[in-house]
């Protein structure tokens, strides 16, 4: 749930006071002065709630009532007044805010109305974010293909992730496909219409980082590779924390980080950071029931693309793939397909596992691949694949394999 609270009272000592509360009830309180000084945080991302004092020098609470739900209807502001104003609370009230309070107020009057505001902000966003997979498809069963355990353990890894604030850290392989992790938690979240940047950490100097942190506000800043940042640059990314609240952090990497701590090359108090949400990408040879349909996935698109007859895949050719290690993950696989669909295919290695190892998981991959073809009809399949019905169910049994799994 979110915790962030923008507090806008002109009297310092007010302002402390209750951003020290609200600290030690375990929230995020951003103190500001004015309106003016306000506005600035108030955007189409912001996922807090506002609490305004009403009478402040310049603009007023009410004047910042207008101007907060004119940036979004939803967001809850609740003003404060130290007087008893009648008249007031129900202009107040009937203008939009979520609720009236008479200062001085008991700090557990106002953390109760605090909480409520932000259950209810919490609700507000999810019920957009998943009108948004509605309307558009689920990025992440669109993105991040595979049917197998460690695939759907990736995409809800993806989904949760999306649903907060905290940095990202992306680690696997090359060719695993980091940075569509990474656009993908962009694509779930909040922040999804706005921008999603994309730079190499390596090649950025402090200008360069200060413009990519400018171009993503509101949105995502994806870091590749981010164990190329410099020492410098590490220091200064920890230096402007507080000053990007609206821009998201997502790093990936090859590397063992934790390593790169120990041999001093990287600033602990960053990777800490970095890490406050850690997906690890799985290599395709650990799932390698997947395998089939990324295959003949690339193949479809390499024959859309050049406009190329789509070729039969025999079984035996997918048998053979199956038990390939992919030491360049899907960037091998899908320059494979482009291959085999230009009919320029190579005999492909299945070295390093045993001869059982290779059996278990081809016939596994074969079974999942004929289920998904027939749509989890197991009669179908069974006749498919010339197995008696018991045979068959066995086999299922074995490798933990449920039909309706594969059911449109």
């Amino acid at each position: 749930m979110t915790r962030q609270v923008l507090l806008v009272d002109d009297d310092l000592a007010v302002r402390e006071a209750l951003g020290q509360t609200f600290q030690l009830a375990g929230l995020e309180p951003v103190l500001t002065g004015s309106y003016i000084e306000a506005k600035d945080h108030i955007t189409k991302t912001f996922d807090g709630v506002i609490i305004s004092d009403i009478r402040m020098p310049g603009k007023d609470g009410f004047e910042l009532l207008t101007y907060a739900r004119g940036v979004d209807p939803d967001l809850p502001v609740i003003l404060l007044t130290g007087e008893g104003d009648i008249p007031m609370a129900v202009r107040g009230m009937s203008e939009g805010a979520f609720e009236f309070l008479e200062k001085p107020c008991a700090p557990s009057e106002i953390l109760a109305i605090v909480e409520k505001a932000l259950r209810t902000r919490t609700l507000v966003l999810e019920n957009r974010r998943l009108r948004r997979m509605a309307e558009t498809g689920d990025a992440a069963a669109r993105i991040l293909m595979g049917d197998s355990a460690k695939a759907h353990d990736l995409r809800n890894q993806a989904r949760l992730a999306a649903r907060t604030q905290a940095w990202v850290l992306i680690t696997g392989e090359h060719g695993t496909g980091i940075s569509k992790v990474a656009e993908v938690i962009h694509l779930l979240s909040g922040a999804a219409m706005r921008p999603f940047v994309k730079c190499s950490a390596a090649a950025l100097d402090a200008s360069q980082l200060a413009k990519e942190i400018e171009k993503a506000d509101g949105g995502t800043l994806f870091l590749d590779e981010v164990t190329g940042l410099s020492p410098a640059l590490q220091n200064a990314l920890l230096e402007r924390v507080e000053d990007i609240p609206r821009c998201r952090i997502i790093a990936g990497t090859h590397r063992d980080l934790d390593y790169e701590v120990q041999e001093g090359h990287f600033i602990s108090d960053l990777a800490f950071r970095l890490q406050a949400i850690r997906i690890a990408i799985p290599a395709l040879r650990e799932r390698a029931e997947d395998i089939p349909a990324l295959f003949r996935h690339y193949v479809s698109l390499t024959c859309e693309q050049a406009d190329l007859p789509k070729p039969d895949i025999p079984q035996e050719y997918l048998a053979r793939i199956m038990v390939e290690k992919w030491p360049g993950n899907a960037h091998a696989l899908m320059n494979a397909a482009m291959r085999f669909a230009m009919g320029l295919s190579e005999p492909v290695e299945n070295e390093g596992l045993g001869l059982a190892e290779q059996m278990a998981q081809v016939e596994k991959s074969l079974l999942i691949d004929a289920l998904r073809r027939n749509d989890g009809a197991a009669s179908a399949t069974a006749q498919m694949l010339k197995l008696p019905r018991k045979t068959f169910y066995d086999k299922l049994a074995r490798h933990g394999i449920r039909p309706e799994d594969y059911r449109s």
